[in-house]
């Protein structure tokens, strides 16, 4: 009760704070480079962050280490390059959204994208998306969104970057990208290695991470060409192959292992007429994993998904003040695993978006989203999204739908256990955002709200058996800080400074209980230091405690932890930019964990080096 009335104090104070204003950074992306126009068309009164590529490289290859240091998403990490899952906004995992160039990749079978087995070294830049775009985006976008981008363009240029790092536990992080183009077509090729023996020491006396060892590869490669001016054809396509020995609590038990091959193919088509833009997609999606429960045995258990998915998107512009959108996709999926009758399943849904610019000022968007399909009663989605511009320093943005996720094929069809009549889980939620820019100070402030309905919980039956059922309702709200600061001073001397904070409330509603490894409080900071051709940079990672059981015991709280990380690099290239540098994690040897039991390495070091050409 007591965090209720501190949060309508807080929004009211955000209704009534006087700020400044800026555009989101989606805004001032050029077209060419997006894979995912809808992003930037359809982001009214939500705010979206931009990872680009020198972000990346200095964080992990994995996923989890680039959005854990650089967003208010909070990481459960089972150990260094483990099962990694999302808590964004206070959701669940399987109610935050990964999209891959547009389409959405999460697990046929959880539900799930685990970020542990997407390299960040495959992609051009990472977006990422606060709050509800079901709309848009189907099943998982309660919490949030994360859009993995494949850039093309027709510059007529050729560039090459290669980046080698190698660091403590015998870790490598291997990235090639290669992007060549002409008037005509268009290449971009990306390859990366990842690996380590991950036998780091435990905080704990003579105790060290036991069956930790991992490697993953990944090839991304995006094709375009253009046979006219209005007329384009792109593909794109990504293979992931990996495998993980999961890390043992004691070393007592059993090592096991899991693979998994994951490819994802698109076909994509792009006409101009007149005042419309026809787009039709066809993605191929193919997911594999393998789990062994003994290492030692040449036994294991298996999940198998093929997706088709055909899109049709009709765009028509009749102004430069009025855009109109309708599309249909059709999903058909077949899957079968271990404990998993084979199955399919088919779904249609249809779209209707508009976009209306009525004053220099103001702009608003509505939109609608309807599913069809045998498996479980959709229900109709709505969105509608408003941004004023007060002055040219401060905007105010707000943001309102209705979202879902739909039952999994482990919900639905696990065999003695699935529950084929279960409900999608719903979402209604708003947020009210306020931003500014003031010559070289980005700043953005957001407060949301977001109730959720039928959650699906496993939990025993009449006969002792677990199965899925629409059982909890949750609430969650809080508000996200973003800044980031740049400046040149004298003439050779450069500083940047960036950081985002995140208070988050997520309730039961039944028991009014916080929900288990949801903090309520994070923090990231990050400051860069250039000087001529050596640059200095700093990240620091904050996460308040957590609680792991669901009646809030205090006793078996995580800890609060704070990390840090120091880097270092000089650039000895003339033409080009050849940098070499070294950095040192957890500069402060912090013994930390989040999830319970699960240690993370302490002070750890790497160097690298990355040419571009």
């Amino acid at each position: 009760m007591k965090n209720r009335q501190f949060y309508i104090l807080f929004l009211g104070l955000l209704c009534g704070l006087p700020l400044w204003a800026q555009n989101d950074t989606i805004n001032v992306l050029d077209e060419v480079f997006l894979t995912d126009i809808k992003l930037r068309d359809f982001s009214t009164g939500q705010h979206v962050s931009v990872l680009n590529d020198s972000v990346l490289k200095k964080n992990g290859a994995l996923l989890t280490s680039a959005l854990n240091f650089n967003t208010n998403i909070y990481f459960k990490e089972n150990g260094l390059g483990m099962v990694s899952s999302p808590s964004f906004r206070g959701t669940t995992a399987s109610q935050t959204a990964v999209l891959w160039n547009g389409i959405n990749i999460n697990s046929q079978f959880n539900g799930q994208t685990d970020f542990n087995t997407i390299n960040a070294g495959g992609f051009d830049n990472i977006s990422v998306r606060g709050g509800g775009g079901s709309v848009v985006y189907g099943s998982g976008a309660i919490g949030g969104s994360i859009h993995l981008n494949t850039q093309l363009d027709f510059s007529g240029k050729t560039k090459q970057d290669l980046f080698l790092q190698y660091g403590s536990f015998n870790t490598l992080d291997a990235r090639y990208k290669i992007k060549t183009s002409t008037k005509k077509w268009s290449l971009s090729a990306a390859l990366a290695r990842n690996s380590s023996d991950n036998d780091y020491e435990w905080p704990l006396k003579g105790k060290k991470n036991v069956n930790g060892s991992f490697y993953n590869n990944n090839l991304n490669i995006g094709l375009a060409y253009r046979f006219t001016k209005r007329n384009t054809l792109k593909f794109y396509s990504e293979v992931f192959e990996g495998e993980r020995h999961f890390s043992l609590i004691r070393p007592s038990e059993t090592k096991t292992k899991y693979s998994n091959v994951n490819s994802r193919n698109l076909l994509e088509w792009v006409s101009e007429f007149g005042n419309f833009i026809s787009v039709a997609r066809l993605a191929y999606l193919d997911e594999n994993y393998r789990y062994y429960p003994n290492i030692a045995s040449n036994n294991y258990t298996f999940g198998a998904a093929k997706t088709t998915i055909g899109k049709y998107d009709i765009k028509y512009t009749p102004s430069n003040t009025l855009q109109f959108n309708a599309l249909l996709t059709n999903t058909y999926t077949d899957g079968t695993g271990s404990g998993i009758t084979e199955n399919t399943r088919n779904i249609f849904s249809s779209a209707f978006l508009m976009k209306h610019r009525p004053f220099k000022k103001l702009q608003y968007e509505l939109g609608l989203r309807k599913e069809v399909t045998n498996n479980y009663e959709s229900p109709l989605l709505f969105s509608a999204g408003l941004n004023y511009d007060v002055t040219n320093l401060y905007s105010f943005k707000i943001n309102a739908s209705r979202n879902f996720r739909i039952p999994t094929y482990n919900d639905l069809y696990w065999t003695g256990a699935g529950n084929p009549n279960l409900n999608p889980e719903t979402s209604n939620q708003v947020e009210l955002g306020k931003h500014f820019n003031y010559k070289n100070l980005n700043f953005s402030l957001t407060g949301y709200y977001n109730q959720i309905d039928d959650m699906i919980r496993w939990l025993p039956s009449e006969t002792g058996a677990w199965r899925p059922i629409n059982e909890e309702k949750v609430e969650t709200y809080g508000f996200e800080v973003l800044t980031n600061w740049q400046k040149n001073i004298l003439k050779n001397h450069s500083i940047g400074a960036s950081a985002t904070y995140a208070y988050t409330v997520s309730e039961d509603m039944n028991t009014g209980y916080q929900l288990i490894y949801v903090p309520f409080h994070k923090a990231t900071a990050a400051f860069t230091y250039t000087f001529k051709k050596l640059s200095l940079d700093y990240q620091l990672l904050y996460t308040g405690e957590a609680f792991t059981r669901s009646d809030n015991n205090a006793r078996y709280n995580m800890d609060a932890y704070t990390v840090s990380n120091l880097g270092i690099g000089y650039d000895f290239g003339k033409k080009h930019s050849y940098k070499i540098g070294a950095r040192v994690l957890n500069i402060f040897d912090e013994a930390y964990q989040s999830v319970e039991n699960r240690w993370m390495p302490g002070r750890n070091f790497n160097i690298y080096l990355n040419l571009n050409f």
